[in-house]
């Protein structure tokens, strides 16, 4: 996967220059045990979570609502470029395979991508999730999209900084 064409319409950005080196970003993102700590805005949790880093593999996450409520989320990893770009779908199972999950368990689908670039107070650091309809998006910005993104960007970063 090349470049991503953003479409303001249908994609959501979030972009920031973080204060710790993307290899230790990369890790975070790539490590299951490392997931766990960081994936989900606190006092939400991530409490399993399996990776088959390849194109084609599987991410798998478990997030558990503050009522003890569980959210899997099965996606396929399109790209991995190690220290670069992570890509990947929840509309795919691993393997490439048409989702079997239905809207009703989604209230959309996403493909999201993670830039990870050099800069000289760490990294530059990029999220882009791309949505089929602007009623996804909008729908995905209302439920809290920068403020979600952005605070589990700030425990990655607080997650790095103390290992």
């Amino acid at each position: 996967m090349n470049q991503i064409q953003l479409n303001p319409k249908l994609d959501l950005v979030l972009e920031r220059i973080v204060d710790v080196p993307r290899e230790l970003v990369w890790a975070a993102w790539t490590t299951p045990e490392h997931i766990k700590q960081w994936f989900t805005p606190v006092p939400w949790q991530t409490v399993d979570c399996k990776i088959d880093l390849r194109p084609g593999g599987m991410f798998f996450t478990v997030m558990r609502s503050p009522e003890g409520q569980d959210y899997p989320n099965t996606g396929c990893y399109l790209e991995v470029i190690q220290n670069e770009r992570l890509t990947w779908t929840d509309r795919l199972s691993p393997g490439f395979r048409p989702s079997s999950n239905s809207i009703n368990d989604h209230p959309f689908f996403v493909t999201a991508s993670i830039t990870l670039e050099p800069h000289a107070n760490g990294c530059k650091y990029n999220a882009t999730v791309m949505h089929s309809d602007e009623e996804s998006r909008k729908k995905h910005e209302e439920m809290g999209f920068h403020e979600g993104w952005g605070t589990v960007l700030d425990q990655l970063v607080a997650f790095v900084k103390k290992k």
